[in-house]
């Protein structure tokens, strides 16, 4: 990252030297351009209670970046950025004891459990000034780290986002399966510009990290908010794997939240929905007083109060249902302006290294 502005630092300091260091100066620019040829990678990974899975996955993760390295497509200040989101278990002890076996490997830790979207941002910030290129994946082996090269090489190409998106499903069970690709179907009829298929694995560059430092939201739903951000863009398709160890942390309870944040979060077809419904019930409404007054001066008597009961309970429950979604847009809003801290790191590895 900071490879470009020394490179310009060293220029004007030798163009403006008259001494005969001109051969001393094409070696140190010769050598700076060798090393931005070659983007720094942090490898960010939120762990959230991984104590099982952490010991495995962690080698994969300095096995590829050792790799990539080798192969010349990254730099040797590659690292591995582990975040640890308030867990409760050995979770930040590994991660430390990793940072010291290993210098590939370096930790942050929250100040309490945050959620998973607040510890990829939190992981994301951390890295975006010292990285030219970040790939985001989480802990458990399930997404195929493989797919990393192509994503490396994707960025090398120009692309300054590429989302890993899922090919086929084969390892989900139906329910989860219909449900997700639903979901997906219909953030797009929101409006919602989302990748089909893509969750939390994707390469960002430096250069959109810092134009993305600028949404300040509460309310995170980042596989969302980064196609909004914009610049040149592509996908890479791989096979999800079962999970290796320990237990999946997104039950349906939380998956469902999620999903009601992605749709209120980017999008506010749900109020023009709620107008639609009141504008057609209170039609249907005057259409019926305008019947019950013909009915009135035909001297016919009005009969059926369990249909009258049934249609006030109808209608109560529509407006409950659509004052509770104005409600959590209102809870939304109430939550943004306060501007609260979305995370608070309260360790770093490398910190416990200078002390």
């Amino acid at each position: 990252m900071y490879h470009r502005i020394i490179l310009g630092i060293i220029e004007k300091i030798y163009d403006n030297r008259n001494d005969g260091s001109v051969e001393i100066r094409s070696v140190l620019i010769g050598e700076m351009r060798y090393k931005m040829e070659k983007p720094i990678l942090y490898i960010v990974i939120p762990c959230y209670n991984e104590e099982e899975v952490l010991p495995i996955t962690s080698g994969e993760f300095l096995a590829k970046i050792n790799e990539l390295a080798g192969k010349g497509r990254i730099s040797d200040e590659s690292r591995v950025l582990f975040v640890n989101d308030g867990s409760k278990d050995r979770t930040w002890e590994i991660i430390t004891e990793l940072a010291q076996k290993d210098e590939h490997f370096i930790g942050i830790s929250q100040s309490r459990n945050r959620g998973h979207q607040n510890a990829v941002l939190a992981g994301l910030m951390e890295a975006k000034d010292k990285a030219d290129i970040t790939i985001s994946i989480d802990c458990d082996g399930q997404d195929d780290i493989n797919a990393m090269d192509n994503m490396v090489d994707a960025y090398l190409d120009g692309c300054e986002i590429v989302y890993g998106v899922r090919s086929k499903r084969d390892t989900d069970t139906f329910f989860k399966r219909f449900t997700a690709e639903g979901f997906y179907k219909l953030l797009n009829a929101m409006g919602a510009e989302v990748v089909y298929n893509h969750a939390d694995y994707r390469l960002v560059s430096s250069r959109v990290l810092q134009e993305f430092s600028d949404f300040k939201e509460v309310n995170l739903y980042l596989r969302g908010m980064f196609p909004l951000v914009g610049f040149k863009s592509t996908s890479v398709y791989y096979e999800r794997h079962e999970r290796i160890a320990g237990e999946s942390h997104y039950p349906l309870g939380k998956m469902l939240g999620l999903a009601f944040d992605g749709i209120t979060s980017l999008s506010i077809k749900p109020i023009r929905i709620i107008t639609g419904i009141g504008t057609f019930i209170s039609l249907l409404s005057f259409l019926a007083i305008i019947w019950t007054f013909i009915m009135f001066y035909m001297k016919h008597s009005v009969v059926g109060w369990a249909s009258t009961i049934s249609i006030i309970c109808f209608i109560g429950g529509v407006q409950l249902i659509c004052l509770g979604v104005l409600g959590e847009y209102i809870g939304k809003i109430y939550m943004e302006v306060k501007h609260r801290p979305r995370y608070i790191i309260s360790e770093r590895t490398w910190e416990k290294k200078e002390r």
